[in-house]
């Protein structure tokens, strides 16, 4: 090979790497969804989450600017970019919604296996979690079908004394309405999902 062959190939991988760094260095900084084109995708995740971890994480900020994550297990995701969840419990959420509306919902895949094989392939297949931000809607009454899904979520728990103890009134929803999807990044594992 002649010399002017070799520095033209070293130059080449060289402009070749630098192009893939900034590209990997872009896709990681930018990894955001569309949120209308990818509901359906978004919504599987959440499902996925939910049956796995029995709750998702609600961050949200205080009057006083302090932030706040909130457990919520009752997260059900509708056919548009909105959702609901029963607000029987969380005590911050609707102290929140009263001065800053905006919150974060966190759903983290914890699937054993799923990170398993990840780690082994070196790459995520499936998103190892995801973010959607929103606003925090109107307090109202639950309607029977808001009601019905509930119920078939906690059916498995029915006969069980705490299922009575903690879900027997379940009436009052908060509306969310979500505006911007985000998968979790975590470096080059993750790269190919974006």
């Amino acid at each position: 090979m002649g010399f002017q062959k070799w520095l033209y190939l070293c130059i080449h991988n060289n402009k070749t790497r630098l192009i893939n760094r900034v590209f990997c260095m872009y896709k990681q900084n930018h990894m955001a969804m569309n949120i209308q084109e990818n509901w359906l995708t978004i919504k599987r995740h959440f499902y996925t989450c939910l049956k796995q971890n029995l709750h998702v994480a609600v961050a949200s900020v205080s009057k006083e600017g302090y932030p706040t994550v909130t457990p919520i297990g009752s997260l059900f995701l509708n056919q548009d970019t909105s959702g609901f969840y029963f607000e029987k419990f969380p005590s911050k959420l609707p102290k929140h919604a009263k001065n800053n509306k905006h919150i974060c919902v966190l759903a983290v895949n914890n699937s054993k296996w799923m990170w398993f094989c990840s780690l082994w392939k070196g790459k995520f297949l499936t998103f190892p979690g995801m973010k959607l931000y929103g606003e925090l809607g109107k307090l109202r009454k639950a309607t029977e079908l808001e009601k019905q899904r509930w119920l078939k979520r906690t059916k498995i728990v029915k006969r069980l004394k705490g299922h009575d103890l903690l879900w027997s009134d379940m009436d009052y929803v908060r509306e969310v309405h979500f505006t911007k999807a985000e998968i979790i990044n975590l470096g080059k594992m993750t790269i190919d999902l974006g």
